[in-house]
């Protein structure tokens, strides 16, 4: 010791051997710890190598302390075990961090920062005095933490010399003088105190020492029992498989946790290899000899005899009273019992292998199961066997054993311990067991479990997107022009149009057949949709889609007609998709739990739209209903977006005056929507501006010169397509939800409950201090009024003195559209039965907040508060 210490040592001279001298050293600990928290990597790193170093050169001294001290294992082994626990242990953290950042991302504003835990309580067991110590001691000041030593009652001068050998190697590097320290006359009550006041424990002893950490209401890291099998297979190099058993287990006579207790041998080839265990050393047990072990295998309480733990083959042979040669280097036990009433299935962490024989594969792994099973769970398991030829038989081994380790043509011990035949498992001498040995930690401890990571998020705003249908073709008398495509460039042979009846019947299909006719490409017609498209519907035309099997898919129509198109487009294309899953509501498109299947693989999907309002024809959305449960879906995916839009005025010239107000004010609803959602983003912005100012100003003229105003139609459509394209991307919000339920229960027309309800929602959305507001990283605050306000002021709407006022303006604009184009007022006004009405609500209410559209409203509504919304639109409140 040098001279410097030696004055510290004097100084606090002082014995460890109750609660008030442990006290006093657990504020030194304390005191030292804090200012180690503060060192720089670089220093901790010198720190961890000199301690390191230190340890190394007294491998053997105190390998020789901790022999005749505790009376157990081999010397030599000792020297070996030392030697690993301190170079193992260096070289698989030398250059891990441990100290301050050690991650960063500043695109995703994710920092992340280690930290020490504070002091640890090291329980080190009396089979790895002065290894275990080491090790342990490492660890805690690689992660700048302090330790306070438990040490085994009848290994404590062996570890508590590892202890110092440690610290004083660690102030002389420039560790804190009172970082490690031990209690000198270890007890129960000094245990638990220590557990109870440190800031975590590594426990490694038996299974009452483990129990206690877990019972002391500190974290704790401990590790179960092992009664480890090693199966040899049939395939198993079987010569390789007897040495390997035979070294491990003769390690420091079988004392480390990890040893085979049990080894099972193919019937085919017992005698061989029963042989071969006595060729290489074994000594075989027989006749009464068996029996006179089994009496000294397990104590009068049943637990394990602690006179047997560690000793030679020669000395067990002397406590049974059996002549074992000295030169026998493990004793095996033929026997036939699995369960715990046979002494030899147990741990027994000495050089005695119980040995059993099994008849197939199947049965040695239920065998070894129930091996684990009585005791040993979580720890480890052993198999020998051609890992190429014999695959099968190696991943039923794996998945049946509950054992957190699984070593495979590898000496248990060695293996079990870490990073000597296989560089990737960490080295330690603490092995974790998991749930299923009642731990916390289900791998090989190491460094990373004596430190807090500390998370530092910053806000940020995800990515956003704007995607549209690959081509988008727009203006009067496109349609002939596009549809060409299909021949020219995509050599289509076969379409399957999706319409309704009214569009067939009277024509509007005609032109679009008569092209496909010219252009050579056979066709059929669906047009049994109906204006509330059922799953009922969607199936009978899947049926018929595969009957033709065509490799182009045109929808015709409105909203309805497109959203049946895509629902029987996925059925087409996969029938094994489950409706339900698709339906299932979403948070971030980006993150949904179902994934859509892939689409196009089989047809191209072309939507030709007839009206201007649904926007469907280039939106991701298909509104459903479920005919047997009475409710209507939106479904949402990026997979449903057509290839292919076509919006030609031509389509929509004779629109009757009802359906050109409903769906144009749907429209319009689209783009303020979109323009006010938690998801918005610059391009859908000015889409939905743009499709709002077209929309005020043209469809009062669509409405009353619909058949005759070019312009208008023409207006309209692109204006209808351009809200679609803003709410595909910034979606919608509640009142899409609550138009979407109205619709599922009263039957009313899509356009016309958006319409009696849009107002209600901007009052809504209007409160400067909602009870919850939308979650989105985008969205920072309640900020609709100025939004609705801008959106106004850019359609024409009359500008207030503030934007309230101006907010107010546009209510009263939409207002005034609404009644000028002879929509209705109130939901009572559209002629729905007030009972009936007032009997649903609390249905419509629940299921509007589950909606698709609810998530992206900047105002996140309360059930009640749709409810509430409901009342006022049906009584115009």
């Amino acid at each position: 010791m040098s001279k410097q210490n030696q004055a510290i040592q004097e100084d606090k001279d002082y014995i460890v051997k109750d609660l008030s001298t442990f006290e006093r050293k657990l504020k030194e600990v304390r005191e030292a710890q804090n200012i180690f928290a503060s060192f720089s990597q670089e220093k901790v790193d010198h720190i961890f190598r000199e301690a390191a170093l230190a340890a190394n050169h007294k491998r053997i001294d105190l390998a020789i302390m901790a022999n005749k001290e505790t009376g157990m294992g081999i010397l030599e082994d000792k020297v070996i075990k030392n030697n690993y626990a301190a170079e193992y242990t260096y070289n698989a953290y030398k250059n891990t961090k441990t100290c301050g950042l050690v991650e960063q991302d500043d695109a995703f504003g994710i920092k992340k920062i280690y930290e020490p835990v504070g002091v640890i309580a090291a329980v080190i067991p009396t089979t790895n005095p002065t290894s275990t110590a080491i090790f342990k001691t490492l660890i805690s000041l690689k992660t700048r933490n302090g330790i306070i030593i438990s040490p085994h009652p009848r290994a404590k001068k062996s570890t508590i010399a590892a202890a110092k050998t440690v610290l004083e190697a660690a102030v002389k590097a420039g560790a804190p003088e009172g970082i490690i320290a031990w209690v000198d006359e270890p007890s129960i009550e000094l245990t638990a105190e220590l557990m109870k006041e440190a800031d975590l424990i590594l426990a490694t002893g038996g299974p009452g020492m483990v129990h206690s950490a877990y019972s002391s209401g500190k974290p704790a890291v401990g590790v179960g029992a092992g009664n480890v099998p090693a199966i040899i297979d049939e395939s198993a190099d079987y010569k390789t498989a007897v040495s390997s058993i035979i070294l491990s287990k003769s390690f420091d006579n079988g004392m480390i946790c990890a040893s085979e207790q049990s080894v099972l041998v193919p019937a085919k080839d017992y005698d061989l290899i029963r042989d071969e265990f006595v060729y290489r050393g074994a000594y075989l047990l027989k006749g009464d000899e068996v029996d006179k072990f089994r009496k000294i295998i397990l104590n009068e309480a049943g637990g394990l005899n602690s006179k047997i733990v560690g000793q030679s083959p020669r000395n067990l042979g002397k406590l049974a009273g059996v002549d074992i040669p000295k030169t026998a280097r493990i004793v095996i036990a033929e026997v036939e019992q699995t369960d715990f009433v046979e002494p030899f299935a147990h741990e027994k962490l000495s050089p005695i292998l119980a040995m059993y024989k099994y008849e197939n594969f199947d049965d040695a792994v239920q065998k070894a199961e129930h091996l684990v099973e009585q005791g040993g769970l979580g720890h480890t398991s052993s198999l020998y066997i051609d890992t190429i030829k014999c695959k099968e038989k190696l991943d039923k081994f794996i998945k049946s054993m509950k054992t957190c380790r699984i070593v495979v043509n590898t000496p248990s011990s060695q293996g079990g311990i870490g990073d000597l035949y296989n560089f990737k498992l960490a080295p330690s001498f603490t092995l974790g067991c998991g749930s299923w040995g009642g731990n916390s930690v289900s791998e090989n401890v190491g460094v990373k479990h004596l430190l807090n990571t500390k998370t530092v998020a910053e806000r940020r705003e995800n990515m956003l997107w704007f995607r549209t249908p690959e081509k988008v073709y727009f203006k009067k008398g496109c349609l002939p022009v596009a549809m060409q495509e299909f021949k020219d460039v995509m050599n289509k042979k076969k379409a399957f149009i999706v319409t309704d009846s009214f569009l067939y019947k009277n024509g509007y299909t005609k032109n679009i057949t008569d092209q496909l006719d010219a252009m050579g490409i056979v066709h059929t017609t669906f047009f049994d949709v109906e204006p509330d498209p059922t799953l009922a519907c969607a199936r009978r035309g899947a049926e018929a889609m595969k009957s033709f099997e065509p490799d182009l898919i045109i929808a015709i129509g409105g909203g309805s007609a497109m959203d049946a198109g895509k629902i029987m487009w996925v059925m087409y294309e996969h029938p094994e998709a489950d409706f339900k899953d698709m339906a299932m509501t979403f948070m971030d498109i980006r993150k949904r739990v179902y994934t859509f299947p892939k689409m196009g693989e089989k047809a191209y999907f072309c939507a030709i739209a007839t009206s201007a309002g649904t926007g469907s024809e280039v939106t991701p959305f298909a509104v459903i209903t479920d005919q047997d449960a009475g409710i209507k879906y939106p479904l949402a995916d990026y997979e449903l977006l057509p290839n292919m839009a076509i919006v030609d005025a031509d389509m929509m010239m004779d629109m009757p005056p009802r359906l050109t107000a409903s769906s144009g004010i749907d429209a319009l609803t689209h783009a303020l929507e979109a323009y006010v959602s938690v998801m918005r983003s610059e391009p859908a912005d000015g889409l939905a501006l743009k499709a709002g100012k077209s929309i005020f100003e043209y469809l009062p003229q669509a409405y009353r010169e619909g058949t005759t105003n070019e312009k208008a139609r023409e207006k309209m459509a692109i204006a209808s397509t351009m809200a679609g394209m803003a709410f595909a991307n910034a979606f919608l919000g509640v009142c899409h939800s609550m138009a979407h339920k109205l619709g599922a229960f009263h039957h009313v027309q899509h356009g016309v409950a958006n319409a009696m309800l849009i107002t209600h929602v901007i009052k809504y959305n209007c409160s400067e201090a909602p009870v919850k507001m939308g979650t989105f990283p985008q969205y920072k605050y309640p900020d609709c009024v100025e939004r609705y306000a801008e959106f106004a002021r850019f359609c024409g709407v009359k500008s207030g003195n503030d934007d309230m006022e101006t907010v107010n303006n546009l209510i009263k604009a939409i207002e005034d559209l609404r009644k000028e184009t002879g929509v209705p007022a109130t939901i009572k006004e559209a002629g729905i039965d007030e009972k009936a009405f007032l009997d649903s609500i609390d249905d419509m209410a629940l299921q509007a907040f589950d909606d698709q559209c609810t998530g992206a409203n900047p105002r996140y509504p309360l059930v009640e508060e749709l409810k509430e919304m409901y009342l006022n639109a049906y009584y115009g409140k």
